[in-house]
């Protein structure tokens, strides 16, 4: 039987897990470059009995899982994977199964909140500074006594509200079905969206990416911002229209963004927002945390010896 695990971009997957539990007869492959198009994808994976996916890195639509007569398993990390063709596989005979959910709900918060930082005391710039042998360059700004504006108020948007209290910010938040109970419960008053746009120092995203959402973020709602305010968005990069954004940044019109997802991901090397100093960039970290990864991994190699029993586990489809 052969595996393939995609997009293990650290190369970290083979130390997480006993792979060698599977069986001498188990040839897994770790793959840490992505994959690029349906085609590309199709014949890198030629061959492979299961495919072990890392997140939505890698899409799986419908076309490559035509041109994958072997495959006969698919293993996702976490319990929804939105650019996976469920009904492919079901239609195709492929068993899915999924991860538990790792560290997620305090990962991404704990990293957004560390944009937030970075972008309102210039850390990137000033650190890049001291390694020129220089000094202060820039005058940052404290939280206490800002307002936070959150797009979405689930449970990452929940766990928002809650450490904004600890620094001291007030906390508005909009979504298209938010009500003033849910707000009570976290300590945010509800608004509306123009509004939270006009009224934020900080607007995070915390919104599901659908055809609903995608964009919610463009020029109009760029515009209404402050000039010094900053928009962060460690959700989905097709939340925010990208070209916006940039201008946006370019001109100035805003304060700074604190970004860790993309349109294109990973970001391609020459993107405009990688010469901005007013744009501070991680790269989809959101999840990325030793004891995510640990779950990740640890679950992969359980759901996959569960379904060589005959007894598959976590089932999706």
């Amino acid at each position: 039987m052969r595996i393939a695990v995609l997009d293990d971009y650290q190369q970290v997957g083979r130390g997480l897990a006993d792979w060698a539990s599977l069986g001498p007869d188990v040839q897994v492959n770790f793959l840490a470059q992505p994959l690029g198009g349906v085609e590309a994808a199709a014949a890198a994976l030629a061959g492979y009995d299961v495919i072990c996916l890392i997140r939505e890195r890698q899409p799986v639509p419908a076309a490559l899982i035509q041109q994958l007569p072997q495959l006969k398993l698919i293993v996702v990390t976490g319990a929804q994977n939105r650019t996976l063709d469920l009904d492919a596989a079901r239609a195709a005979g492929i068993r899915v199964c999924h991860t538990r959910g790792g560290e997620s709900l305090h990962a991404t918060t704990e990293l957004a909140w560390a944009l937030i930082l970075a972008a309102l005391r210039h850390l990137p710039l000033e650190d890049r500074r001291m390694r020129q042998g220089l000094w202060q360059g820039t005058v940052g700004r404290t939280l206490h006594g800002r307002t936070l504006g959150l797009l979405g108020l689930g449970r990452l948007g929940g766990r928002m509200a809650e450490v904004a209290k600890v620094f001291g910010l007030d906390v508005i938040a909009w979504s298209a079905n938010l009500t003033d109970e849910r707000c009570a419960e976290v300590g945010a008053r509800r608004v509306e969206r123009e509004a939270l746009f006009r009224q934020s120092d900080i607007v995070s995203l915390h919104l599901v990416l659908s055809e609903r959402t995608r964009g919610i973020v463009g020029a109009a709602e760029l515009a209404l911002m402050r000039p010094d305010a900053i928009l962060i968005n460690t959700s989905r990069g097709p939340l925010v229209d990208e070209a916006a954004l940039v201008q946006a940044l370019q001109d100035k019109r805003i304060g700074a963004a604190g970004l860790d997802v993309y349109d294109i991901e990973p970001l391609p090397a020459e993107h405009p927002l990688r010469r901005l100093d007013n744009a501070v960039l991680s790269p989809h970290l959101g999840y990325v945390t030793q004891g995510t990864y640990d779950m990740f991994f640890t679950d992969m190699v359980e759901n996959i010896a569960a379904w060589q029993q005959g007894a598959p586990i976590r089932i999706l489809a």
